[in-house]
């Protein structure tokens, strides 16, 4: 008899799936790579926030009220602020100002959107919803915040000559800072072109892989990722372009002279 709907894991499948990750260490040692225990470190904190996430959720599920959920959001958004920071070495001045409320601005105004305008669910802090779809907002966002914020670091520092020329010669602090601008936002949204190029034919996303597991019509699960890609996408370029703006303002002063490190 074949099976119905989604297939249960068990606790020995968990075992046997974890294995693969052990066999990846296995295989980063014998190759010297050095970053064993940042992997196993990483597997372990992933299984250990993905299982404390599954009971919360569970008792978040059954509660009938919009504050649990939205502190729920303020945390992911916290946290993702956290990681992202945690990744840079190379800090724009007043970055988490600047990115938290980039982030806040871009996600949040997209999660509404496609929440209560594209999905049009009643009530609209659904968590089985709004949680689910504003952590793969916010997750892809976090992405394009952290190239954005470090490549225009990079851009700042290695074209500072080129700046200050620019600014002797009477460009504002914005023309100078053009060229590292516009190449800080193209390093942003080439992980999520490039995503987008290759769904469907290359890889298929895990949005619509677990929809399908769970027994939805595949064009059903294709309609939903269709729609969330492009919510991805808008909120990476929203999230980027606001980092850009308010940040390549910190490198000048009101005179449009390049400030001191």
């Amino acid at each position: 008899m074949e099976n119905q709907g989604l297939v249960n894991l068990e606790i020995i499948d968990l075992v046997l799936a974890f294995g693969l990750v052990l066999l990846s260490i296995g295989l980063a040692r014998l190759m010297k790579v050095g970053h064993e225990g940042q992997m196993l470190w990483a597997a372990v904190r992933m299984v250990a926030q993905l299982l404390l996430v599954g009971y919360l959720l569970h008792f978040i599920f059954a509660v009938k009220s919009p504050l649990p959920v939205i502190a729920i959001l303020l945390v992911m958004g916290a946290f993702s602020l956290q990681v992202i920071g945690g990744r840079i070495r190379n800090r724009m001045p007043r970055f988490y100002q600047v990115a938290g409320t980039s982030i806040f601005i871009g996600c949040g105004a997209v999660t509404f959107l496609f929440c209560a305008v594209i999905v049009r669910y009643t009530p609209w802090y659904d968590p089985r919803y709004l949680i689910p779809l504003a952590g793969m907002i916010i997750g892809n966002s976090m992405n394009g915040a952290s190239l954005a914020a470090e490549r225009l670091a990079a851009e700042m520092r290695e074209r500072r000559d080129e700046i200050e020329t620019a600014l002797c010669l009477g460009a504002t602090g914005r023309q100078a800072s053009q060229s590292a601008v516009r190449s800080a936002f193209r390093a942003a949204l080439m992980p999520t072109v490039n995503t987008m190029a290759a769904m469907g034919i290359v890889s298929l996303p895990g949005m619509m892989t677990g929809q399908i597991l769970s027994g939805t019509e595949p064009v059903v699960a294709v309609r939903y990722q269709i729609a969330i890609m492009c919510a991805i996408t808008g909120a990476v370029s929203i999230t980027a372009y606001l980092i850009l703006l308010q940040g390549y303002r910190h490198y000048f002063t009101q005179a449009h002279q390049f400030r001191d490190e």
